[in-house]
């Protein structure tokens, strides 16, 4: 299928405009993302309606704690990324070969995934995760106008590495965002990424500035992004450009892929937590257990609004996501 955004070029090359590599690609040829291939001068897309996984997740496992909070979502993904992470955790989706895709393939319509997403109890919406959505731009695109139709949420779970105008186009239609803020330099993002740190920050602005609901998270990684003076800036600058209400997820490190930095420790999260808390509103660690602080207390009085154990959700003093003893709006997107 005809891809959108590109350029022809001279000898029937073309130059992808989707995200910032902006690839500039020979014929018969892919970018970097692996799925976006010149045919004849003509940029195709080769997972339009690939998907890779279809399942049935709660909300918060994408991560999103402050979206409709309690709730299952409808989890829908496909294959490649814009981004070349050394430690991904999902490389056999993200990185996969021609010959993986095609033994994988997997072709599912828009409407049989919205009926699919219109089945689940207690429903969120419907994620685009598990790989990159950005580079299944024009599926995700027309699946997340099917779903807006259909009274249904949206939300894409990405590494926010994509152009202004595409970028434009999914806030306009994707009501819910998480995205991975790897580090807080470039050097980082260029050698164990292969991309850049000013694009993310842009679209984490973007995203801000069209009203969406937004929340991030920062894998920690020793050695790699775990300086503190560092990450206190990472702060400062989401307290400044984002708002001290934007949600944070510190997430664990475990050696995966081709990265072997030693797994995260218990004390380094608890730092991270601790400089993160003194500026933001909701900070919440992932994947490992800090006593405590997967609750979410209301920041104008204290109160305790919700506790958490795993997955699982109790609300104790909201009815509408509002604190009952001061009524201090604590989720924007909520439903008893």
């Amino acid at each position: 299928m005809k891809a959108l955004y590109f350029k022809t070029r001279e000898n029937n090359r073309v130059q992808c405009t989707l995200c910032p590599h902006n690839c500039l690609i020979e014929p018969g040829q892919a970018g970097k993302c692996r799925v976006r291939h010149n045919k004849d001068g003509i940029l195709q897309t080769d997972v339009y309606n690939n998907v890779s996984a279809l399942s049935v997740d709660p909300v918060e496992k994408k991560p999103l704690y402050h979206f409709y909070p309690g709730y299952d979502i409808l989890s829908v993904g496909s294959f490649g990324c814009n981004m070349s992470c050394v430690f991904c955790q999902n490389h056999d989706i993200s990185q996969p070969s021609a010959a993986v895709m095609r033994r994988r393939r997997n072709e599912i319509g828009t409407a049989e995934i919205i009926k699919e997403a219109k089945k689940v109890k207690s429903n969120a919406g419907l994620a685009f995760t598990y790989n990159e959505p950005v580079v299944w731009f024009e599926f995700m695109k027309d699946l997340a106008v099917m779903a807006q139709e259909e009274g249904l949420s949206t939300v894409m779970v990405s590494n926010g590495f994509v152009n202004k105008k595409p970028l434009d186009e999914l806030t306009a239609v994707i009501d819910a965002f998480n995205i991975d803020l790897k580090a807080f330099n470039d050097h980082f993002y260029r050698k164990l990424t292969g991309s850049a740190i000013k694009p993310v920050l842009n679209t984490l602005q973007a995203i801000r500035a069209a009203g969406r609901h937004l929340e991030i998270t920062y894998l920690v990684i020793p050695g790699n992004n775990d300086d503190r003076e560092e990450f206190s800036n990472a702060i400062s600058w989401i307290d400044k450009n984002l708002g001290s209400d934007t949600v944070l997820h510190l997430s664990r490190y475990f050696p995966s892929y081709n990265f072997d930095a030693p797994a995260t420790t218990a004390s380094t999260i608890k730092d991270m937590y601790d400089i993160a808390s003194a500026k933001l509103d909701y900070v919440y660690p992932g994947n490992i257990m800090l006593p405590g602080s997967t609750d979410t207390l209301c920041p104008a009085c204290g109160t305790v609004i919700s506790t958490r154990k795993g997955y699982g959700i109790k609300h104790l003093n909201t009815l509408d996501g509002s604190c009952s003893e001061c009524g201090h709006r604590v989720y924007r997107h909520f439903k008893p």
